[in-house]
């Protein structure tokens, strides 16, 4: 393409988040005058939101002094709102993250960041997640660098490539290190640990979500396993939930 490329950026950790600061600096040194930037992401963490959005209330949208823009709302609410109203015209390309910590596996049925990206390929206009498969944001200099790189490789065939929506998941190592990129399918965890219940000062019982559980299917081909190896996992994910094997069967049932 030869024509300004807009993109929108959005993340869950909030529009103040190192990862999406990082994200868009990368971005603006890597691409320069070949993009136009636009944020529009949760004022605050909105991690595990998953696609909810925000329909009990009215939403607000503020603009940072960086001119990054905020919504009181949800991932979903943020693209939502400026893919179907904000923007005066359609973003190319949503971009996602960068996230603290991984969205692999089962994790992306609650990630927030594969949210933000899964509402711009639902409105028809491709989408990337970026994660960083660590937490604490380590190494996030080397992951910004290859989530401009990548960003950069899908602009350059974005006519090619269609409508597509990419989970990329960058091990938490140096940029030297990385051994490249793999395209690689979802691994599942074991089911998650028990929820913690805690007392509150008055006495009541409070229940904290417990951690995710380990990688169980995590051989080769999945995200697991490329991200252990030092390896760029890139997953092509898709909204269909349509479970076709079991049509069939059920057909007959019923």
């Amino acid at each position: 393409m030869s024509q300004v490329i807009r993109i929108l950026i959005s993340n869950d950790d909030g529009y103040s988040a190192p990862g999406i600061l990082a994200l868009h600096g990368a971005l603006t040194e890597r691409l320069g005058n070949r993009v136009e930037l636009q944020v529009m992401a949760p004022a605050q963490d909105r991690s595990g939101a998953s696609n909810s959005l925000t329909l009990d209330r009215p939403l607000t949208v503020r603009m940072a002094a960086n001119g990054f823009q905020y919504v009181n709302g949800t991932p979903t609410d943020c693209v939502h709102i400026a893919v179907t109203g904000l923007l005066k015209e359609r973003p190319h390309l949503v971009v996602s993250g960068i996230n603290n910590g991984a969205n692999m596996g089962d994790d992306t049925i609650y990630s927030g960041t594969v949210a933000a990206a899964m509402e711009g390929f639902q409105c028809g206009i491709p989408a990337i997640a970026f994660s960083l498969a660590g937490k604490g944001y380590e190494n996030l200099e080397s992951a910004a660098r290859v989530a401009a790189e990548f960003t950069e490789r899908v602009i350059n065939d974005l006519d090619m490539l269609g409508q597509v929506l990419l989970n990329v998941n960058i091990p938490p190592l140096p940029y030297e290190e990385l051994n490249g990129y793999e395209l690689t399918r979802l691994g599942k965890r074991h089911h998650a640990e028990p929820v913690v219940p805690a007392h509150t000062p008055k006495g009541d019982v409070v229940y904290w979500i417990g951690p995710p559980g380990e990688a169980k299917d995590a051989g080769p081909g999945t995200d697991f396993h490329a991200v252990k190896q030092g390896i760029v996992s890139v997953s092509p994910l898709k909204a269909d939930l349509t479970h076709f094997a079991q049509s069939d069967q059920l057909t007959a049932w019923l």
